[in-house]
Formats: structure tokens, sequence, C-alpha cells
């Protein structure tokens, strides 16, 4: 897949960051389908630095993975920060890593359940000692493959732009 072979620098430098800090990093794709914890995954010996996580692609996997009562969502609507906010805590939490990334929003080409339109993507990092940090992407498109593609490369750049920031 040529995505992730151009991804593989930048996971690269994401991976020595955290090897660098012995922290370890749990991850939450939703729109992204996967490919963001997949362009971490290039990095051998991946073991090291990332805990795990999933794809959040139903209300059952959300419950699942997370481990929160519904009513924790009260009020939220998918691609928010708050949202995204809720779920990066709480993979990180249950994973027991350091960090926490989580991605949702909507690719397109499909009608989204909350209602939520095609092209926007929110991804939020957290981070040790109460670190925090929400990026929104907007494409304005309904294509559903190049937005995947945005909105991994937007939740890759937050997350190495948090590493850095907190040296």
């Amino acid at each position: 897949m040529n995505l992730l072979r151009e991804l593989h620098p930048q996971a690269l430098r994401i991976a020595t960051s955290l090897r660098e800090r012995h922290e370890r990093i749990a991850v939450a794709d939703g729109a992204t389908g996967g490919l963001i914890a997949a362009a971490l995954l290039t990095v051998p010996g991946a073991l090291d630095f990332y805990r795990g996580g999933g794809i959040v692609y139903s209300f059952r996997a959300r419950d699942v993975l997370f481990g929160l009562p519904r009513e924790a969502y009260d009020g939220m609507t998918s691609a928010s920060e708050d949202y995204a906010l809720l779920q990066a805590r709480a993979i990180r939490d249950n994973l027991r890593g350091a960090w926490g990334i989580a991605e949702s929003g909507s690719a397109g080409s499909s009608t989204h359940p909350m209602g939520v339109a095609s092209g926007r993507s929110c991804a939020a990092v957290v981070g040790p000692e109460g670190f925090e940090r929400v990026r929104v992407t907007e494409t304005g498109s309904d294509d559903r493959i190049a937005n995947m593609e945005a909105f991994t490369r937007a939740a890759l750049d937050l997350l190495e732009d948090c590493l850095l920031d907190i040296l």
C-alpha cells in the first residue's frame, strides 16, 4: 500500500520519540479505518511503543473498546472535540498506555448515523500529566478514500506535533 510507505518515515519518528521516553500509545481509529494503527505498525518492533487499539465503527465496538456507560456520551456527537477526547482517554486508560489517540469522523459516500457531514474528522491526543490536544480536519469532500487518507495524515501530524511539543 503506497500510503503506508509514505507514512512510514513519520511513524519511525513517532516510534523513536515514544521509545526514547519509554512510553506506549493506544489507538482508536474511526473513519480512518485502522490506518493510524497500520502506519504505526509499519515500524519493526512496534511492541516497544504500541499497546494496541481498535476500529470504532459501531456502538457495540465503542462499548467494548472503551468500557464506558452509554451515558458518558450524552450530549455528544461523533466527530466532535469532546467525543474524540473521551475516546482517546478511554483507549489510553483501558490499554494502560501513557498516550492515547482517537479519530472520529465521516469519510463520506454514505449517510453518517449521527448526521456528521462528509469530510469532517476530529482527532484527539492525550498524554501524561493531563496533556490533551484536539485537531479538526474539514476536507469539504465526499471522496471516501481521499478523506480516510487525509484524516490519517492529520491524526499522525497531530500526534507527532504533540510529542515534539512536550519534549
